[in-house]
């Protein structure tokens, strides 16, 4: 039986990189995201079940980067499209508030609004 998402994600049309937290080494890019979880695509399987420390690094407005760190739990992982890809769902574990503030920017960022014509 299929299991419906309760939040849509939302596509990155470009791809946010993630590290590992503690080893400062790259693991993939999001693909998608969500306030419940993400999608990795990275070049190596991610081990199912296990959870991990992951990094966002995201530039701010004043030149520095600024670092999300949060804990997720790798659901399912699968060979992409792409060969030498794999796609990984990830649930998040308690994602702090900066996550959450991210994503609602996303969102914010890739939605279509209209804007008012000035007269």
């Amino acid at each position: 039986m299929r299991i419906q998402r309760r939040i849509e994600r939302h596509q990155l049309p470009y791809y946010l990189k993630v590290f590992n937290r503690i080893t400062d080494k790259p693991m993939g890019y999001i693909g998608n995201v969500s306030v419940d979880g993400l999608m990795l695509i990275s070049q190596l399987p991610m081990l199912v079940n296990a959870r991990f420390d992951m990094r966002l690094k995201i530039p701010g407005k004043d030149g520095q980067v600024h670092c999300i760190d949060f804990f997720a739990t790798c659901q399912w992982c699968r060979e992409d499209v792409t060969p030498g890809s794999f796609d990984s769902g990830f649930a998040l574990v308690a994602p702090p508030g900066e996550f959450v503030e991210m994503i609602d920017a996303l969102r914010y960022y890739f939605s279509f609004r209209t804007h008012a014509a000035s007269a």
